[in-house]
């Protein structure tokens, strides 16, 4: 099982540039609004627990955090609705859109417009969703046989070492146990969260087609309303 391709290394990347200039934090914000609405207590909100972690790993000031999580007792706060877009890109690959909004009549347009002027177009619910599955997913800063085994002894459904770090999967319900018990057998997890993981990377070898596929997922990931971009393109091409 493998969808991580040089989109997921370059989406890091941007996201740690972004966190630098504050960009990010408006994103992560929501995600802990939305995350907070099952309890405001992490030790009793896994959901909550991994996004305040990937606040803390974007260096979002504790204030910020916990003003995202006030959201939910805030009536004059915006009611903020998750919604998922499926659309194709160049090339015929898939791509699974996750905002979080307080008006879907805003953001749908700037996502089909963000698509159209990249290449790509929204695609009809259901038409692109059955390529992926969701996926829990966690990083791991650490390498070779003896990390592997303990992650999979941790209880992760599948483990591959990719690029200096070891990408876990697991099921949906098991990604906060697993990620918990890969921290107490003493291993660095740099990043854990559900994702829509392709069933079957689309290979995009051409670098003309590449290229427009990385501007099409960047226009999308820097609308302030998405919070996550998957894609079943694996970029094998040297892009410029």
């Amino acid at each position: 099982m493998s969808g991580h391709s040089k989109w997921s290394t370059i989406k890091r990347e941007k996201g740690a540039k972004d966190a630098k200039r504050g960009a990010v934090f408006t994103k992560i914000g929501n995600q802990i609004a939305i995350a907070a609405r099952g309890g405001i207590d992490p030790t009793m909100n896994s959901a909550l627990a991994l996004a305040i972690e990937k606040a803390k790993q974007a260096n979002m000031p504790a204030a910020n955090i916990q003003r995202a999580i006030d959201r939910v007792a805030d009536k004059n706060a915006a009611v903020l609705e998750e919604a998922t877009y499926e659309a194709m890109g160049p090339g015929g690959v898939g791509i699974i859109i996750e905002v979080a909004t307080d008006n879907k009549n805003r953001t749908f347009p700037e996502v089909r417009t963000a698509l159209t002027k990249n290449g790509g177009r929204i695609a009809d619910a259901g038409s692109v969703a059955f390529q992926f599955t969701r996926k829990g997913v966690i990083n791991v800063a650490a390498t070779g046989e003896d990390a592997l085994l303990t992650i999979l002894d941790a209880g992760a459904e599948d483990a591959i070492e990719e690029e200096g770090e070891i990408i876990v999967y697991t099921e949906q319900k098991d990604l906060a146990k697993v990620r918990t018990a890969i921290i107490e057998a003493g291993l660095e997890v740099t990043s854990a969260e559900l994702q829509y993981v392709p069933n079957m990377p689309v290979e995009v070898s051409d670098p003309e087609v590449a290229a427009k596929v990385m501007r099409l997922m960047d226009a999308i990931d820097d609308l302030d309303d998405v919070v996550n971009v998957h894609t079943n393109a694996d970029i094998t091409a040297e892009i410029e």
